[in-house]
């Protein structure tokens, strides 16, 4: 079977793969017509595909996070790789395929991740700023071990928020010997609280996110982490006006740095601007190194990454 990430334009293939995205869309055609907008992937990465002139039987069979037996012929539309779809069908138990082959994970275990975030914290040598997080951690500590840090654009694969965390305490760890001014409590901190309610924003079954919850569409991860701090302060009785809970506060409302992004606040610390550009970078430099990973190696261009001002990445030949 070819996986996905070798498969370049005009091969015709036939293999099993996970159905992660599905909508019925309509032609432009007169009279319109009913079409499959679909996403397929596996472990090695994802492409859009159709199936054009859908039945009601098709919309009747085909759902998302299904196994599907594809014969398909790539095709390049708007310089990117897309599927049509030439046959279809649900797998089988015969077929001796099972959905967890076709899941993409982050390249360290989740058991490896969740004791990293941990040990941080119990390096933290602020015992209250340490409470605040642990108890933060400890409400969603089972879905962190294998939630993505998104639906698209970065780290969106099985255990990837707590990947992205990790990868940033690495980041915040070498900045702040860099740069002794920064507190290393309050950074390491905010790293960790900075995405952890996307673990109640989002609705994900092994790493793959089929919609928002009602929180977190009416409140946000954002809104939603900053009331936890404020829970965990009331819960140890801590003074809730202090520096401690306000500095992590402030933090995770200002992480996404711009009110068009997210954020009700600009940083206006100096931990609060370094985490906004360690997320960044971090976010930055995964897209471009799973878009170098999910495209074929004979390719020079990635398509074009979104979180890149919709630019693509040109594979040097060094």
């Amino acid at each position: 079977m070819t996986l996905i990430n070798q498969l370049t334009s005009q091969d015709e293939f036939v293999g099993f793969y996970l159905l992660k995205e599905l909508e019925v869309k309509q032609t432009n055609s007169t009279p319109p017509k009913e079409y499959l907008d679909i996403v397929l992937c596996d472990s090695s990465g994802q492409l859009p595909a159709k199936l054009w002139d859908a039945s009601a039987t098709d919309k009747e069979t085909f759902f998302p996070m299904g196994l599907v037996k594809v014969q398909g012929l790539v095709q390049t539309y708007r310089e990117r790789l897309q599927v049509k779809i030439i046959k279809i069908r649900p797998a089988t138990a015969e077929d001796g395929v099972t959905l967890t082959d076709f899941v993409r994970s982050a390249p360290i275990s989740p058991n490896d991740l969740i004791n990293t975030i941990k040990g941080v914290i119990s390096s933290i040598s602020d015992e209250e700023i340490a409470a605040i997080v642990s108890f933060c951690v400890d409400k969603v500590e089972d879905k962190l071990m294998h939630y993505p840090a998104a639906k698209t654009h970065h780290h969106d694969y099985f255990a990837g928020l707590a990947y992205h965390m990790v990868r940033m305490l690495e980041i915040g760890e070498f900045l702040c010997k860099q740069r002794p001014f920064l507190n290393s409590d309050f950074l390491k901190a905010g790293i960790i609280l900075h995405d952890i309610a996307k673990t109640e924003e989002m609705v994900a079954q092994l790493g793959i996110v089929s919609e928002y919850s009602v929180q977190g569409k009416l409140v946000g991860h954002i809104s939603m982490a900053s009331n936890w701090i404020t829970e965990a302060a009331i819960r140890l009785d801590y003074d809730l006006d202090s520096q401690k809970v306000l500095g992590l506060q402030h933090l995770v409302l200002s992480h996404h740095n711009l009110g068009e992004w997210g954020s009700p606040v600009q940083p206006q610390t100096a931990e609060a601007v370094a985490l906004h550009h360690i997320d960044s970078l971090d976010a930055k430099l995964q897209m471009v190194e799973d878009a170098l990973a999910t495209t074929p190696a004979t390719e020079e261009w990635t398509p074009f990454i979104r979180g890149l001002e919709n630019k693509a990445v040109y594979r040097l030949k060094l």
